[in-house]
């Protein structure tokens, strides 16, 4: 089952919204990593919008079975541990939201 840990509204080239789970809630956006200068560097940075803190980071990549394009996120912080994710559409047909799922480990 999918868990959705971020709910984000489309601002420009960047998403803002809410990351939560039990114990945490944090305004947080998705920025194009401006100072990108490798292919291993992130595309994305992932901050608080509280603090300013960097809390993870966001890679564009494509599915193997489809092809289609999607950001893997890595969220980190000591409140709660390291989260793996994906961006992707939130339900309904509204292109201005995006999620971030949890992918669970196994």
């Amino acid at each position: 089952m999918a868990t959705i840990v971020a709910n984000l509204i489309v601002k420009g080239d960047s998403l803002e919204g809410t990351l939560a789970t039990l114990t945490i809630s944090a305004p947080i956006t998705v920025v194009p990593n401006a100072r990108k200068s490798k292919e291993a560097e992130p595309d994305y940075r992932i901050i608080s919008r509280s603090n300013g803190f960097e809390l993870g980071a966001g890679w564009r990549k494509f599915a193997q079975s489809t092809g289609a394009e999607y950001v893997s996120v890595v969220l980190s912080a000591p409140e709660f541990g390291t989260i793996y994710g994906n961006i992707a559409n939130a339900p309904g047909n509204d292109p201005m939201r995006k999620v971030i799922i949890w992918n669970a480990p196994a």
